[in-house]
């Protein structure tokens, strides 16, 4: 998209003011809801990436209102689309560069650790008939990966298992003689893989 918009403001002679009074009041809108929603998502502490999906929408469309201006004038078209599909190119080039970045450095840095971890818990709740539930608070996908509905407080967990409610409990791993403490009969079972490069705990099993 940046190099649609290079582009276009090469063909003016870089009048950028030019541009802007050009544009519809639907490209306006499109410009706005893609660098507000940028922005916002700037500021959230949490990177999370599905944060990004609703800006993708408009940076698609954007794409677009780029791609028909630029082949709007006739006697341009042919060298314009040449343009076009090099820029196509690089952006696939460089988004196949970059998924397979993440994805080797994930497996890397092993950060499936709570998704085999949550797939054994279950599993061993079914083998063990175990009613069994989590506490945390910074990696909130570990619930999914738990099927729990959410994580819950530490002293509603600890009433719950010394009631005999609960028979495992999936607690941080820097947390877990607190909680062997506060837990009647509680023995750890065993630990997720530690995750590199990432400032956050591993997960422990307890059982009674």
């Amino acid at each position: 998209m940046i190099g649609l918009a290079i582009m276009d403001l090469r063909a003016r002679g870089w009048k950028i003011r030019d541009a802007f009074r050009e544009m519809s009041p639907a490209t306006v809108w499109l410009l706005c809801w893609s660098i507000g929603g940028l922005v916002v998502m700037s500021a959230i502490p949490s990177k999370r990436v599905d944060r990004i999906f609703p800006v993708i929408p408009p940076l698609c469309l954007l794409v677009a209102v780029q791609t028909a201006r630029l082949l709007r004038n006739e006697e341009q078209r042919v060298r314009k689309s040449r343009w076009i599909a090099a820029t196509l190119l690089l952006a696939v080039l460089f988004t196949i560069g970059y998924s397979a970045s993440r994805i080797i450095g994930g497996y890397r840095d092993h950060r499936d650790a709570l998704s085999i971890f949550g797939r054994q818990v279950r599993e061993e709740a079914i083998r063990n008939h175990w009613r069994y539930e989590a506490v945390g608070s910074t990696d909130e996908g570990l619930p999914l990966y738990l099927m729990r509905p959410h994580f819950l407080k530490p002293e509603v967990v600890i009433a719950r298992w010394n009631s005999g409610e609960i028979d495992a409990l999936a607690v941080p791993a820097n947390q877990t003689l607190d909680f062997m403490r506060a837990l009647d009969g509680a023995k750890r079972r065993f630990e997720s893989a530690p995750r590199s490069n990432l400032r956050r705990p591993n997960y422990v099993l307890l059982t009674h």
